[in-house]
């Protein structure tokens, strides 16, 4: 009997499985204390993009020696994990001239369960969170529509208010004084440049009407710089729709115009004071020229005569011009016959153009279209479809300018 018990092989499954729970119970064990760990992980980092992007709200206002303990705030507000150690968590402020980067390191010991049968009484996790933002170096070119059309309906009014509340935007958004640039071209059929240039060669005083609507001034040919109050019309085909200098190539010569009561232009400037106070003097009057408007709202923004305020071109500078307009194209000047171009088809070819060159420029394009005007024309022109409005009413004119606002200023995110 004791032989046969001992050879006797089939009592052995039992104790054989029973050995080998034990280790299959202490992997299964392990495996679910890797899931938690990576359950808090993520957890973690998500908290950590919470913080990131809420304290980058606030951080530029924030004492350094404060900063970590508002991070603190943040973090431990968004995660409810009571079961974790924090063993780190380090926010990191950096500011480089308009340009600004916040990263939040995290760490964190997650307790064993099963796991710690095989000695594993923690798990150690972290992640990191960083968040860049400000502004880039930006110029900015209000081409706005001064014809007589804007007094219907209070729109001058409404585009007052709005330019105000976009100003003061980028007012507060640029963090160093040269980072933020804006020109205010107002146009009807022409654009008053001021008589700051008129002793230089750039000009063809030929279409000075000396003899027709000057008449009786005095104005001739020799003395027309007297005379003339700095409007220009469109030059010569194709410079008409082109940034190219004055006096480089024939027929970049500026034709001269007498001005009415046009506001004259303000090249690119950081005097906020100066640029508010340009805006209150725009008034309502005269023909509409969308091709004038955008064309010098293009010369503000390059470096080349006859404004020169412009930068050159970097990376780190957007160029970026509004055009707002409540009309169609109803007048122009064709240079090389000396003569008005009336046609609404044929001016809208010569705004087309321009905005073609403009983008092909990398200059981004706004439009708004207030209530009439050609809204195709204008909706192509933009450089994204988002980037075209069509204002129904004028006094929807102010949360128009404040979204454009708040584009050209908005936070840039990245992990």
């Amino acid at each position: 009997m004791l032989n046969r018990f001992l050879t006797d092989a089939r009592g052995n499954v039992a104790p054989i499985l029973g050995l080998a729970l034990i280790p299959i119970f202490a992997l299964v064990g392990l495996a679910i204390d890797y899931g938690r760990a990576n359950s808090v992980k993520a957890d973690i980092q998500a908290a950590l993009d919470a913080t990131a992007l809420g304290l980058s709200k606030e951080v530029e206002t924030i004492a350094e020696k404060d900063l970590k303990q508002r991070a603190t705030a943040y973090f431990t507000a968004v995660l409810n994990r009571p079961e974790i150690v924090m063993t780190d968590l380090t926010p990191k402020f950096v500011k480089n001239g308009s340009s600004f980067e916040l990263t939040i390191t995290g760490a964190a010991r997650v307790p064993g369960t099963v796991s710690r049968v095989l000695g594993q009484d923690h798990f150690e996790v972290g992640g990191f969170a960083q968040v860049k933002w400000g502004i880039k170096r930006l110029e900015v070119a209000l081409a706005l529509d001064n014809t007589g059309s804007m007094s219907s309906q209070n729109k001058m009014g409404h585009l007052k208010t709005a330019v105000h509340s976009l100003l003061d935007t980028l007012k507060k958004a640029a963090s160093a004084a040269d980072s933020v640039k804006v020109a205010i071209v107002p146009f009807d059929t022409t654009v008053n440049i001021g008589t700051s240039h008129k002793h230089e060669p750039w000009f063809d005083y030929d279409s000075l009407d000396c003899n027709g609507r000057d008449r009786g001034s005095g104005c001739t040919a020799i003395n027309w710089k007297d005379h003339w109050q700095g409007c220009v019309r469109d030059r010569t085909y194709p410079y008409d729709v082109q940034d190219d200098a004055p006096g480089s190539k024939a027929g970049t010569l500026y034709p001269v115009h007498s001005c009415g009561s046009l506001t004259r232009a303000l090249p690119l400037a950081n005097d906020w004071g100066a640029l508010n106070a340009k805006v209150d003097q725009m008034q309502p009057n005269g023909m509409t020229n969308v091709t004038i408007g955008l064309v010098w709202a293009w010369h503000a923004l390059t470096p080349g005569a006859p404004f020169t305020q412009a930068s050159a071109p970097a990376e780190d500078l957007d160029k970026v011009i509004i055009l707002l307009t409540d009309g169609d194209n109803t007048e122009a000047w064709n240079n090389a016959s000396n003569s008005e171009v009336t046609s609404a088809s044929a001016i809208d070819a010569r705004t087309r153009l321009a905005c073609q060159n403009i983008k092909a420029a990398n200059i981004k394009l706004y439009t708004i279209r207030v209530v009439d005007g050609n809204a195709t024309l204008l909706r192509n022109c933009a450089s994204s479809p988002s980037m075209y409005y069509d204002v129904q009413q004028a006094s929807q004119l102010n949360a128009v300018f404040e979204q454009i606002a708040t584009n050209l200023a908005s936070l840039r995110v990245s992990k």
